[in-house]
């Protein structure tokens, strides 16, 4: 047993990164000890005295493998009966603890590491960059590979929980062969990838409103809030903002100046060319706009979102009155975007923390587009041709 250690701690809030930990430790202890005993403590119903009971040594003989999830929400009494049992020693038994982070029980925590106890971290995957490694650290393991496009398909139809990420993951890698790429991904999850607003948000960055249109309808009708939504669109506008500004350069080098996956630095790079920075900050003021309209701002909150779309649209589309990004902006206009940037990101901070309507509307009075109220003629693709 000399490469089982006898005690596990793992550490850290992602769910399944500590449920792998958990299994492939019992599977490497039941490998070296078939006969052991798999205990494992539920701490919401912990009854004190139990774990000293489960690690004294039985009169049968036999291992014990205690497992010990939740620790820290435990209980004194269990946190108590820990830290006794490591300062004597573990008999015949091996001890698993998952503790998903925070203060508490941290003297036991110490204990633990003191005594020689495997680390093993489950850090959260909250960001895409995360989630990227995530799926590739999923392929990497099958012996597979899935292109960066494939990865970004695969987020956007998945990419909400972890779980299903993995599980995602999982059905790719047991029922095709080869290269995984986006189309691959768009026969197993188009569906999902549809009815997500990353695909409205790429299509009206690109200008395309008759298929941003398509898709955002489809999207209300399959029961997405507005306010995600916009919230995509917001996040779109500001990384082809970030990577605009931040000249050129490798994709990784700015991925990780930027701390974004490097195919979303290759996707807002691409973006960009048709944007300047004056048309790029009246986009950003206007989804700024729509926020404060979809979260009680407005009547229609799936009209500001569509009346957004549009305009996000028609800037596309609007003569340029800055050097184009074709070729990459000069210094100076990257000044100018990092500093409308942050502008408006302050501005619309403003906007969503202010309780105070009459507030609200003087902020979004800053914003040259401002959403309206409904008009009685129709949206329709005629909205975004470039005025003459």
């Amino acid at each position: 047993m000399s490469d089982v250690p006898q005690i596990i701690l793992v550490t850290g809030p992602e769910r399944i990164l500590a449920q792998r930990a958990v299994e492939e430790s019992l599977e490497a202890i039941t490998a070296a000890h078939p006969e052991a005993e798999i205990v494992r403590i539920d701490v919401a119903e912990y009854q004190p005295g139990r774990l000293t009971t489960e690690l004294s040594p039985s009169l049968f003989g036999g291992r014990r493998v205690i497992v010990v999830r939740d620790f820290d929400e435990a209980p004194d009494a269990l946190v108590d009966e820990l830290e006794d049992a490591l300062k004597v020693g573990l008999d015949d038994a091996n001890l698993i603890v998952l503790h998903k982070g925070g203060n508490r029980a941290k003297r036991v925590l110490d204990a633990l590491k003191k005594a020689k106890a495997r680390v093993i971290e489950a850090p959260a995957i909250k960001s895409d960059r995360d989630k990227s490694a995530f799926v590739m650290n999923e392929f990497r393991r099958a012996r597979r590979r899935i292109t960066p496009e494939g990865v970004r398909a695969l987020l956007e139809a998945a990419g909400k929980d972890t779980s299903e990420l993995a599980a995602a993951c999982r059905q790719l890698v047991d029922d095709t062969s080869g290269i995984v790429d986006e189309n691959t991904v768009g026969t197993y999850h188009g569906g999902k990838v549809e009815a997500t607003g990353f695909r409205v948000a790429d299509a009206t960055v690109a200008g395309n409103a008759p298929e941003a249109l398509r898709l955002l309808r489809h999207a209300f009708a399959s029961g997405i809030d507005p306010v995600p939504i916009v919230a995509v669109l917001a996040s779109q506008l500001r990384q082809v903002a970030k990577v605009a500004s931040a000249g050129s350069g490798r994709s990784a080098d700015l991925a990780k100046q930027l701390g974004m996956p490097p195919w979303q630095v290759d996707k807002a790079r691409t973006a960009s060319r048709g944007w300047d920075g004056v048309r790029l900050g009246r986009a950003i003021q206007a989804v700024a706009a729509a926020d404060f309209a979809v979260k009680g701002g407005g009547r229609d909150p799936q009209y500001a979102v569509e009346h957004v779309v549009l305009e996000i649209c028609r800037q596309r589309h609007a003569p340029s009155e800055r050097h184009s990004t074709a070729s990459g902006p000069p210094p100076r206009l990257r000044r100018a975007v990092a500093r409308l940037v942050d502008l408006s990101e302050c501005v619309w901070a403003q906007v969503v923390r202010t309780r105070n309507s009459s507030n609200q509307r003087s902020l979004i009075a800053r914003c040259p587009h401002a959403i309206s109220e409904r008009p009685s003629v129709a949206l329709t693709t005629e909205h975004i041709r470039p005025k003459k």
